[in-house]
């Protein structure tokens, strides 16, 4: 009897936190533990065998967003389908603010300072973007999601943060967003031809995308072309990035021991050229290692989506799963110049406030996904109890 009345509070959603906490999978939280340990090695590492001015900032974000995603395991799911149109307003509000009262750093308009500490409202509007696609697509039938004009808000509500970012400017946040976007769609059942033919448009619209780009956005594409046309200037720091990832061989150098890192030949070895100093001192093992620790993660949250019964949760899953694999794919393949350089961290490893906040709350949603997997959400969605 116990065991039926349990279950049933499952399905609905009204367990106590004590039982939620129980159904947490410790286990995925343990593996973005060790996942986090290796960024506070590495940022003690890049300061020169000291703590500060990153590792002991970085364990005390890290430890507050360990807080947030257990406060997110907790809430019903439903909670976070009910208020997801409110999510996404709050991030384009504050992109909106950005342009208004944006602060300025490195050349790029993208933080709100807050007074207290500043927020980048584009790392927000990651999670944001996920909760209102999969909102809108709950409960959609399959002759819905295959109407052109059923596709036309989606599109929509992916371009105005996407023109947004892009101003700010920021070329790697906005490719994010876009990408992210298409693997929720193609996961919500949208038609292949729909994806070819606006891959074929993309490619048309190259040459009018190339003149809209910055200066420096034109030159990061040129030297990913061709390095050697400026090794000391646009070239720098993809050339030094190669050398310190082929310096490192096999086994590596040796903890603290990376010559490129910590005699400052290797730029910004803190944030996004992190994964090249971990491949100079612990070489393409270390390396190897760590993508593995990525791919348990990405292999958990997929296992979350597939054991979900119900389409919010499932295209949340996928959604921020997607977005945790762009992230890596795209600063490994940046850092070993496999593509241009843009500028997006490695996550759980490079130091960043924003985006470890937002990236611990995404896995928090993503928890509560798992622990409320057997809700019942018909097609009026948060409001339906079942």
């Amino acid at each position: 009897m116990s065991l039926g009345l349990s279950g049933t509070r499952r399905r609905r959603g009204d367990m106590p936190v004590g039982e939620k906490l129980w159904h947490v999978s410790w286990s995925l939280i343990l593996l973005l533990v060790l996942l986090a340990s290796v960024g506070f090695m590495m940022l003690y590492s890049a300061a020169g065998g000291d703590w500060s001015p990153w590792a002991d900032r970085q364990v005390v974000r890290f430890g507050v967003g360990l807080l947030f995603l257990l406060a997110c395991a907790v809430i019903d799911i439903r909670q976070f389908m009910r208020y997801a149109y409110v999510a996404y307003a709050v991030g384009l509000v504050l992109l909106v603010g950005v342009e208004v009262r944006g602060e300025i750093g490195m050349g790029a308009q993208r933080w709100i300072d807050l007074g207290v500490f500043q927020i980048q409202p584009s790392e927000i509007m990651k999670i944001a973007v996920i909760l209102c696609l999969a909102r809108y697509f709950h409960g959609a039938d399959h002759d819905e999601v295959r109407s052109l004009t059923f596709l036309v808000p989606p599109v929509l509500i992916v371009a105005a943060p996407v023109v947004l970012v892009l101003k700010q400017p920021d070329l790697g946040t906005a490719l994010l967003l876009m990408m992210g976007a298409v693997a929720l769609l193609f996961a919500a059942g949208v038609r292949i031809w729909i994806f070819i033919v606006g891959g074929v448009s993309g490619v048309a619209f190259i040459p009018v995308a190339w003149s809209m780009l910055r200066d420096y956005q034109k030159n990061r594409v040129l030297t990913f072309l061709d390095p050697s046309r400026d090794p000391l200037g646009a070239g720098y720091h993809i050339t030094q990035s190669k050398i310190a990832l082929g310096s490192g061989g096999v086994l590596g150098k040796g903890y603290m021991q990376g010559t490129q890192s910590h005699l400052n030949f290797l730029p910004e070895h803190q944030t996004d050229f992190i994964f090249t100093m971990l491949g100079e001192e612990f070489g393409m093992l270390g390396g190897i290692g760590l993508l593995c620790l990525y791919i348990l993660v990405i292999a958990y949250g997929y296992a979350i989506a597939l054991r979900c019964r119900h389409q919010f949760g499932r295209l949340v899953a996928i959604g921020i799963v997607c977005n945790f694999f762009l992230y890596i794919f795209i600063n490994t393949a940046m850092v070993m110049g496999l593509i241009p350089v843009v500028g997006v961290p490695l996550p759980l490893i490079s130091y960043g406030g924003t985006a470890m906040i937002t990236l611990m709350l995404g896995f928090g949603i993503l928890m509560s996904v798992h622990v409320h997997r057997d809700v019942h959400i018909g097609r009026g969605g948060a409001f339906d109890d079942g």
